[in-house]
């Protein structure tokens, strides 16, 4: 289910980056919310490999109330902190290997929570014809 207060909040943050395009933020974090790790929790990829810590979507989702809010608790006291990225080799056509990081499940959900408020802000910078 989408969430009826993250649209309303992109758009308002949207907006308050027209107005006034010279405001500059330290951090994102104070402006991610347990309803807004909700929403990026329901955007991320839930068909995605296991991370570092072996945490699928699906075992995340067992307990998903609890882990938004431990994680929005993080995130809210500036304790929050990636976990290292687990580094894995595939196979191209071409016969060669390629290095492919992959991110623990709740970092991925922070990254697109990030990339949610990001892009209602810096979107604001670019031309229609942009």
């Amino acid at each position: 289910m989408r969430s009826p207060t993250v649209t309303p909040q992109l758009q308002r943050m949207a907006a308050q980056a027209a107005h006034d395009p010279d405001r500059v933020l330290t951090t994102l974090a104070p402006l991610i919310d347990a309803d807004f790790l909700r929403e990026a929790y329901r955007r991320t990829s839930q068909s995605s490999a296991a991370g570092i810590d072996g945490v699928t979507a699906q075992r995340y989702a067992a307990h998903l109330e609890e882990h938004l809010r431990a994680l929005h608790e993080r995130l809210r006291s500036g304790v929050y902190q990636a976990a290292p990225v687990e580094r894995v080799w595939i196979e191209k056509d071409d016969g060669g290997r390629r290095p492919i990081g992959k991110p623990a499940f709740a970092d991925k959900i922070v990254q697109r929570a990030v990339a949610m408020r990001w892009e209602a802000i810096s979107e604001q910078d670019f031309s229609d014809c942009s």
